[in-house]
């Protein structure tokens, strides 16, 4: 049975914070708030998805309303997928880590709470869509992470099992997933959040792609 690396997306492969940002500063547009988030200072509440957002910009505001946020989600989905690449970059090195994970025989996926025809739209304009064998995202299954079953769907696509599975991310989400299905998480530190990962007991942090590969050995091993 192959060892498995499965990768969380926003924050973890690609910083997607710009482009999201702008989609939900859209919003806020059309609502007649003008422009609410700013990257310096938002760029943390981007990676925790839409809604998140427009929670956020909407307290900031004291607009808030569930049903406002419930309004405007399809409309910030649809103005992200429409210019969904053009701020957004891969991390230094996570590509060329990512093949040399492969070459060694691990097989990788991604397992994310972005909506998975977006994920993939994502990766198929960044031009990496290829390198990864599966996909799970936030409703590819009718639960999501920090529920496990996204994570066990990805490593089962994968041709794996969960005893030989680590999880890479960039949150408590992704902390959580992998402690609920039994299995190791490595939390990355160059993201926006990266000084609370620590807190977070991960059995590994990454500062930089480079580090991976001794980090999987160390914790399930050679593929």
């Amino acid at each position: 049975m192959r060892k498995t690396v499965v990768f969380d997306l926003d924050g973890t492969l690609a910083d997607t914070s710009g482009d999201l940002l702008a989609a939900a500063n859209y919003c806020f547009r059309d609502m007649g708030l003008g422009d609410v988030l700013t990257p310096d200072r938002d760029a943390g509440v981007a990676l925790r998805g839409g809604r998140r957002m427009l929670t956020v910009g909407l307290e900031r505001t004291d607009r808030y309303k569930p049903e406002t946020v419930d309004q405007y989600y399809p409309v910030l989905l649809k103005a992200y997928g429409e210019t969904i690449a053009a701020h957004t970059q891969i991390y230094p090195r996570a590509m060329e880590t990512i093949e040399g994970l492969k070459s060694l025989g691990y097989g990788v996926g991604i397992c994310t709470n972005k909506p998975e025809k977006l994920a993939d739209q994502l990766l198929r304009e960044l031009g990496v869509r290829d390198a990864f064998e599966a996909l799970v995202g936030a409703d590819t299954l009718t639960v999501r992470k920090p529920d496990p079953a996204p994570l066990v769907e990805t490593v089962q696509r994968l041709g794996g099992e969960m005893p030989h599975t680590l999880l890479v991310g960039d949150s408590d989400t992704d902390r959580n997933t992998a402690k609920a299905a039994g299995v190791p998480s490595v939390l990355v530190t160059f993201g926006p959040s990266g000084d609370d990962m620590a807190a977070l007991t991960p059995e590994a942090l990454m500062s930089d792609y480079s580090e991976l590969p001794d980090i999987v050995e160390r914790l399930i091993g050679t593929a």
